[in-house]
């Protein structure tokens, strides 16, 4: 059982972007500038449609580029995750990703 467990996370490992991680945290944060006008407030809801926006910091920059790429080809379906994830090229998302990534947690 714990050898099939090690092949299924060694698919997924396979399946991720190769840049996933690797991007630039210093160029992150200047490109993370907007997404903090929402992701870096705490207890911030956004007014329509109603919920509340996730913390991000902390979060594996594998899954911070799938998730904006996800937005970019509107597998995920939030209109305002998409515009700003539509102009970022891969560098962008990588190097988000991994500011988000070595930010401080907040839950």
């Amino acid at each position: 059982m714990k050898l099939a467990r090690w092949g299924l996370l060694a698919l997924v490992a396979m399946a991720l972007p190769a840049h996933a991680e690797g991007g630039d945290v210093e160029a992150g944060r200047v490109k993370a500038n907007t997404c903090m006008g929402c992701h870096g407030i705490p207890n911030y809801n956004n007014v329509y449609p109603t919920y509340r926006v996730p913390r991000i910091g902390g979060q594996s920059e594998a899954y911070i580029v799938a998730a904006l790429k996800g937005y970019k080809n509107g597998e995920r379906p939030h209109l305002t995750m998409r515009a700003q994830a539509s102009n970022l090229s891969d560098k962008d998302m990588a190097d988000i990703a991994a500011f988000f990534a070595h930010a401080p947690a907040h839950r």
